[in-house]
């Protein structure tokens, strides 16, 4: 995961264009591409592309591909761009500052604080688990402040339950039935551990 790019890693961001743009806008798009960023929130992972013309101060903001800002003419080529990423709307900033001469370097900021501030805050509030089910890839996350649960960009219906050696957060996907497991660890540090259960089979959680 990326945090910063400066003038001279275009190329990078260059290499990961979507093969479902016409070769046209893919040219025109290459030219200025600058940053490009992958942010995992509770609906899925949201890819950040950030174009900016050193020459004319061309601004342009996609997420997951659509067109969210576009300046064509910016007479100041540094400051910053606010957004929303997400079904829950979440406040993105891209902030761009020279570094010397025609060098800039371009950072991503999510609700106030840097992305890596902010993914290592996600980690610590939130559990994700990908599967395969159904002949199809499935992202389920828990939101451990909230007991929200997603799955694939929507949020689900759960019901909660208490049980003898914690609670269980039930829901469905598909036909299947699962539920989310907490109990106490016993351990100050760790605190509560949540297990996912998927038709009565443990589903192991993916390192964040």
């Amino acid at each position: 995961m990326t945090q910063e790019y400066n003038s001279t890693s275009s190329q990078e961001g260059r290499g990961q264009q979507s093969s479902s743009w016409s070769p046209l806008y893919n040219l025109e798009k290459m030219a200025d591409l600058v940053a490009v960023w992958d942010v995992a929130l509770s609906d899925g992972v949201h890819k950040i592309e950030f174009e900016h013309g050193t020459t004319s101060g061309k601004r342009v903001v996609y997420v997951d591909g659509k067109e969210e800002i576009r300046k064509e003419w910016m007479f100041k080529l540094v400051g910053k761009e606010t957004f929303c990423v997400g079904a829950a709307k979440t406040k993105a900033t891209i902030n761009i500052d020279a570094v010397s001469g025609f060098a800039y370097e371009y950072t991503l900021e999510i609700d106030g604080k840097s992305l890596k501030k902010y993914m290592e805050n996600r980690s610590k509030t939130t559990n994700t688990w990908v599967l395969h089910l159904d002949g199809q890839d499935l992202r389920v996350v828990l939101e451990k402040d909230t007991m929200d649960v997603w799955c694939n960009g929507q949020k689900l219906e759960t019901a909660g339950e208490f049980v003898d050696d914690g609670t269980e957060t039930h829901f469905s996907v598909g036909n299947h039935e699962c539920y989310i497991k907490a109990v106490s660890s016993g351990k100050r540090r760790e605190g509560i551990i949540h297990t996912l259960i998927v038709d009565n089979r443990e589903i192991p959680e993916l390192p964040q």
